[in-house]
């Protein structure tokens, strides 16, 4: 155990593997030598990552997860239970597509729900908010809420998490921040 961050008596966390201040590595765990962890990150039981991943700070994954190479989240990313990321578009046992994978990014405060599937080669926006066990094929925009399989946007989503309702003007208010947002052309932004 370092003196900087907690790792649970289970893990594995192979050498050259970085994790940052704060973090805490619970049971079962395995960080492969290339994983790069943020500071103050909290990766739940039985947590895979892979060589190649970078988690920024503050990032919550939970029990169950595995995060293939390829795979980036940037600050404040939660990923639920049990959540799928793939590296490859078409797996075969016996053919070697290592040189294949492909790059998933989920970008500052992405929420992903519990059984999700995220196929790789896609990026989600800033605070997108993926609904549990929906399947992501495709790019999800800034703020969209998306749900099912394939994962459709239904509406939007504030960074505190709460549905907005945009008015003829194109305006919300997130009902908990207080924090305002216009959509316009289909581009969610944040009054700050």
């Amino acid at each position: 155990m370092s003196a900087t961050y907690y790792a649970h008596p289970t893990a594995i966390i192979d050498e050259g593997a970085q994790i940052g201040a704060g973090s805490k590595i619970w049971h079962f765990c395995h960080l492969m030598p290339g994983a790069v962890i943020g500071g103050s990150c909290s990766l739940g039981q039985n947590v895979f990552v892979a060589n190649k991943v970078r988690l920024g700070r503050n990032v919550k994954v939970q029990n169950n997860v595995s995060l293939y190479e390829g795979v980036i989240c940037e600050d404040d990313v939660f990923i639920g239970p049990s959540a799928v990321f793939t590296n490859v578009i078409n797996p075969r046992s016996g053919v070697e597509r290592k040189h294949e994978y492909r790059p998933t990014i989920l970008r500052k405060g992405v929420s992903i729900g519990a059984n999700a599937t995220i196929v790789c080669g896609v990026t989600l926006g800033t605070y997108a908010f993926v609904g549990a066990a929906s399947v992501v094929t495709k790019d999800v925009a800034p703020y969209a809420l998306v749900v099912g399989n394939p994962a459709r946007q239904i509406g939007w989503m504030s960074a505190h998490g709460d549905r907005l309702e945009f008015d003829k003007q194109g305006k919300a208010v997130c009902g908990e921040s207080g924090v305002e947002y216009s959509l316009r052309d289909g581009v969610v932004e944040s009054g700050r």
